[in-house]
């Protein structure tokens, strides 16, 4: 007789790489427009980020453009984290990014605008030089991964700059950047923070969570649970068992704790299994 083997568990079809780098410049140019148009008084108005101001976002954004062309172009690192352990990693970089904001806050408006010109150049070209499938020498930690292709961290990256450049747009009440081109390839990047989130969220086989974001920049996501963990998928004829929608204004700041979870429960509608519902309002795509 001859042994059976067991057949492989259907897994549904892994979503595709999101391909951003030449986003970065037409990004870069509305963020010089932006900065340029502040009155001196919108610099110190209050951004969503509790402890940051606008010109402390403004001095971040630079800080971190400057360090990872350091790091990942130059190959120069002046130090680095006690380990790769999550906390070790995590108090490295939130001390990094507030000595960063420290200094490059100091700096007059002007002298800030006139850094970010040349350095935006550079940053631009190095991500767009970058190999979409190589290795990237960071790894996605929000999303659970140890080893990250490039294309995975250039949309990481992408993320940070937008939702950065709109906290500076929702503090000085100016248009936001809330276009299908640029904020649907960062709603689809933070999405791939939920399987991550829901790792030790207990649920039957093919339970499903269905998340809408509203408006022209949205679409749907499902996630599913298989036989072997939560896994992100392309709409699927599954069954929902939960479903979340939000409308797209309040969508990235859950991803970025811009917003408490109680506020963003109510602007949301949930339906379905509540426990299945909820982890979603809790999932962060952000280092610190």
């Amino acid at each position: 007789m001859f042994a059976v083997t067991p057949a492989l568990p259907m897994l549904p079809d892994a979503l595709p790489p999101i391909l951003t780098a030449h986003l970065f410049p037409q990004l870069a140019a509305k963020l010089l427009e932006l900065l340029r148009s502040l009155e001196p008084s919108d610099w110190d108005k209050q951004t969503v980020a509790p402890k940051w101001r606008v010109r402390h976002v403004a001095a971040h954004l630079l800080d971190t453009q400057l360090r990872k062309l350091s790091m990942v172009r130059d190959g120069y690192f002046s130090e680095a984290p006690a380990s790769q352990a999550h906390v070790d990693v995590l108090t490295f970089v939130n001390r990094m990014n507030a000595e960063g904001v420290a200094v490059y806050s100091r700096l007059s408006p002007p002298m800030l605008i006139s850094l970010f010109e040349p350095v935006a150049a550079e940053f631009c070209a190095h991500i767009c030089s970058l190999k979409p499938f190589e290795p990237a020498l960071f790894p996605v930690s929000w999303a659970g991964e140890s080893e990250s292709l490039n294309w995975f961290d250039i949309a990481r990256e992408l993320t940070e700059h937008w939702h950065h450049q709109q906290q500076i747009r929702s503090a000085t009440g100016r248009e936001g950047i809330m276009t299908p081109e640029l904020y649907h390839p960062v709603l689809e990047t933070f999405m791939r923070a939920l399987p991550f989130r829901y790792r030790d969220v207990p649920a039957a086989p093919n339970a499903l969570v269905r998340i809408v974001v509203s408006g022209d920049c949205g679409g749907e996501w499902d996630l599913l649970r298989t036989s072997v963990g939560w896994t992100l998928t392309a709409s699927t004829s599954v069954q929902e068992s939960a479903r979340v929608e939000v409308p797209q204004e309040i969508a990235w700041r859950i991803f970025t704790k811009g917003i408490s979870v109680e506020d963003a429960e109510s602007q949301a509608r949930i339906s379905g299994d509540r426990t299945l519902a909820e982890p979603f309002f809790k999932t962060v795509a952000i280092v610190g």
